[in-house]
């Protein structure tokens, strides 16, 4: 399997893995689905990070370094709600809520792809060559 390929796919399993660790966390968030439904909020997820969560980060560039980049997790907590107006089959409550689980998801997601690093990576980068 190509090597980018794989390590886009263990990130997207990371993201889905820790919506699902959020939803077991927080009363707050809820997901109506099984697994496949974790893997598309994931999904609908990351596109919107990407996307709409680039440009409003270079809008705020200034508020994030004042902020030491504390206001990173606003930005996050907003394309989560972002994530659930898009989505029926995801749920947050309001934007503590969302605060909350974009800390966790962050935290989650952080743990599990350094976890899951070697997987992620090509053998020959493993071995040094």
């Amino acid at each position: 399997m190509d090597p980018v390929l794989r390590a886009l796919l263990v990130k997207w399993a990371c993201l889905a893995l820790a919506v699902w660790a959020t939803t077991a966390l927080l009363s707050g968030v809820r997901v109506d689905g099984g697994a496949g439904t974790y893997l598309l909020i994931a999904a609908v997820f990351a596109t919107v990070n990407v996307i709409l969560g680039t440009i409003v980060r270079l809008l705020t560039l200034p508020l994030i370094l004042v902020t030491l980049g504390l206001f990173a997790i606003v930005i996050n907590a907003s394309m989560l709600l972002v994530t659930d107006w898009l989505m029926d089959s995801f749920d947050i409550d309001g934007l503590g809520t969302a605060v909350l689980a974009a800390l966790i998801i962050s935290v989650v997601g952080a743990v599990l792809e350094f976890v899951l690093q070697p997987v992620a990576r090509p053998r020959e980068a493993r071995s040094g060559s």
